[in-house]
């Protein structure tokens, strides 16, 4: 066996520490329970040692990891999840893109796997395949937009990871390649494919369709800030019966060195995982790599270092040769799909899950859980499936192997069905909280980041801070503790048990805040790379008991409305909450209005927060409903956006109206832009 190179053992060495739950819990953190002017004198050994031992002495709550992946896979061949069927406008794809988001947020999941690319063509403009079918009903046909961008863009407004899924070898589910469009490589390329099994395949042992693949992928990867390039289970087809795989000529040709036909296929994809791997990480580090293979590799009977199944076998049957892909390092995570219940003779889920923790043990191969949503309650199915909890007791048995470090669900529309309350079981029992993205690589923990207000109003609790001064922050995460805290101590997050949600904006609402009671919150930020920095001061919200009054109004929240002229976007990370309104100055008013419930009339702070850029209004007129009627305030949206920005002190009415508008009748130039107020009682 080769050895890794190595830029990859020294990611595998910085992953290491998940081998042991303890340590991994000692480095959930880069910070010590210190001051930050302390903090930034200590020694990064003497910090990380007291991290370390403070850390490890936390009692967690294994119900409540503060790591843990949980996606699922959204399917677009043969318009599986979405788009739900072929030829919707743009915008009805959109709506459909955004609602599988949500979902996936409803369930305190953190990343998304989407496949953009299942027949040999895209979800992008490649240069290198046609549209795919599945968007407009006609392969070529432009779906007048960029799939890939909007549903990169929609997911990181969510603080979703978007992993893009490839799959490499596939056409078409036909053999009949005048179906292609003209202009598909495979058709131009007859000497690139065969037919199997009533398929239409590249073929696997021909370098050049192994380098056109890679680039096909590449394509994307430079392109789009995708998270992950996720390959599925598909390489050599799947078997079938009485058909042979048509590659003699190219075995004949490219075959040489090789004993047997059957090792020339493994090397085959071998060395696709393997250039992919060195070429995705060459382009952008930080970008992982991962596969979701069949859940055997090889049983026990045929080879000792297989599992004791008794099923096809992977490394035979489709020459994917997984084990030696983590012993080698070029996958950055494994999702094997162990599609089966808790007992199957065959396969046994528990067996399956075990050997699969002890491949990947000292490797640093992150390992997830492919999970059956799709068989819970479905029929047909076993008696195993049939129990609401089958599921869930995957995730239980998961615990026992801390190298298991989350969960992909097959698929989203299944995720959604929930047929017999299997994925709310699942829930409820382990994603009460929320969890951030297990750490990958040897990341920069960004400095704490600073609160700059914490208001509680009818919506919950709006946060708002301002980064630190060093390091390179992607998202953020919000800790509440119950209570006045004089002093951050580590145990509060050793685990989610205190973790209320994550962001990429600089601001968050607290929903789930009780009226009636203190808390002290922190934040922290995290890099690229998921890489935690140490905690924020805290900050104090007493409760509603003060007789304070304060109500946040966004503009994707109620209370919010706005005339089909306003536009949707998330382009600036200085937005509050996961979006913001834009529209183009005119010399008709086309008001936006934030209703707020007023509860008594009395004097009022008003405060706006919009992202600010050199192309947005110069003169944005804000318009307040007061007792004595409608004032104009203008802002400058180019300059002091990503905060709250005071406009002024006004006596209200009390009752429930239109409190604040902001209008598009101005002579400044730009977008006007309308995102969130806030209104406070003085």
């Amino acid at each position: 066996m080769t050895t890794p190179r190595a830029g990859r053992k020294r990611r595998l060495a910085a992953l290491g520490r998940i081998a042991a739950t303890a340590l991994a819990l000692a480095l959930t953190f880069a910070f010590t329970p210190t001051t930050a002017a302390t903090a930034a004198v200590t020694t990064p050994r003497t910090a990380h040692t007291a991290t370390a031992t403070a850390l490890a002495a936390c009692a967690t709550d294994p119900a409540t990891p503060k790591r843990q992946l949980r996606a699922m896979w959204v399917a677009s061949v043969a318009n599986i999840d979405w788009p739900s069927r072929t030829g919707l406008s743009a915008s009805a794809q959109q709506a459909e893109f955004r609602a599988w988001l949500d979902l996936a947020v409803q369930k305190r999941m953190n990343a998304v796997v989407v496949q953009i690319r299942p027949t040999a063509d895209a979800f992008w403009p490649s240069p290198y395949e046609p549209w795919s079918q599945w968007l407009t009903g006609t392969q070529g046909g432009n779906p007048g937009y960029d799939p890939l961008a909007f549903m990169v863009s929609e997911a990181h407004a969510r603080n979703l990871e978007f992993h893009a899924w490839f799959n490499p070898y596939r056409i078409a589910n036909h053999a009949d390649p005048t179906r292609l469009v003209s202009t598909h490589p495979a058709r131009q390329h007859p000497d690139w494919r065969f037919a199997y099994g009533g398929k239409l395949y590249y073929n696997p042992g021909i370098p050049v369709v192994r380098d056109f693949i890679e680039d096909a992928v590449m394509d994307a990867v430079t392109r789009y800030d995708i998270d992950g390039v996720h390959l599925d289970d598909y390489f050599y087809p799947y078997p079938a019966s009485g058909e042979t795989i048509p590659d003699a000529a190219a075995y004949a040709q490219y075959g040489g060195g090789f004993a047997n036909i059957a090792d020339w296929r493994r090397d085959n994809v071998n060395l696709l995982v393997k250039e992919l791997d060195q070429r995705i990480h060459a382009a952008k580090s930080w970008v992982k790599f991962g596969v979701s293979p069949f859940g055997i590799w090889r049983n026990a009977s045929t080879d000792p270092l297989g599992s004791q199944t008794s099923g096809m076998q992977s490394y035979d049957a489709i020459y994917a040769d997984t084990r030696l892909w983590v012993k080698q390092g070029w996958v950055d995570y494994i999702a094997p799909q162990i599609y089966w219940n808790i007992g199957y003779n065959v396969a046994d889920y528990k067996t399956l899950t075990a050997w699969w923790a002890g491949t990947v043990r000292g490797t640093g191969v992150q390992l997830f859980v492919g999970q059956a949503a799709y068989r819970a309650g479905a029929s047909g199915e076993s008696a195993a499936w049939q129990r609401p909890g089958e599921l869930s007791d995957h995730l239980t048995y998961n615990r026992q192997h801390p190298e298991v470090l989350g969960d992909v669900f097959f698929s989203a529309k299944d995720v959604r069905a929930d047929r017999i309350g299997a994925v709310s079981t699942l829930v409820a029992a382990h994603y009460s909280k929320p969890a951030l993205v297990p750490a990958y690589g040897a990341g920069t923990a960004p400095a704490g980041p600073s609160i700059t207000s914490a208001t509680r109003g009818t919506g919950g609790v709006a946060l708002s801070w301002q980064r630190g001064g060093t390091g390179t922050p992607v998202s953020y995460a919000v800790y509440r503790v119950d209570g006045s805290q004089s002093a951050a101590d580590p145990c509060f997050f050793a685990d989610a048990r205190n973790l209320v949600g994550t962001t990429r904006a600089t601001s968050f609402t607290d929903a789930g805040a009780a009226a009636g009671s203190a808390y002290t919150y922190y934040v922290t930020a995290l890099d690229r790379l998921h890489t935690e920095g140490g905690p924020s001061a805290g900050k104090v919200v007493t409760g509603s008991g003060s007789g304070q009054f304060s109500v946040i109004v966004d503009n994707s929240g109620p209370g919010f409305t706005a005339g089909s002229s306003w536009g949707t976007s998330t382009y600036s990370g200085q937005r509050y909450g996961a979006d913001y309104r834009f529209a183009d100055p005119v010399s008709s008013s086309d008001v936006a209005w934030y209703q707020a419930g007023i509860p008594s009339a009395g004097s009022y702070k008003v405060e706006v927060w919009y992202p600010a850029d050199a192309g947005y209004n110069s003169s944005a007129p804000y318009i307040v409903a007061t007792s004595g009627g409608n004032q104009t305030v203008y802002v400058d949206q180019r300059s002091g956006g990503g905060a709250w920005r005071s406009i002024g002190t006004f006596s209200l009415n009390a009752g429930t109206y239109n409190v604040v508008g902001v209008s598009r009748w101005t002579a400044g130039t730009g977008y006007v832009i309308a995102d969130a107020v806030r209104v406070t009682k003085l």
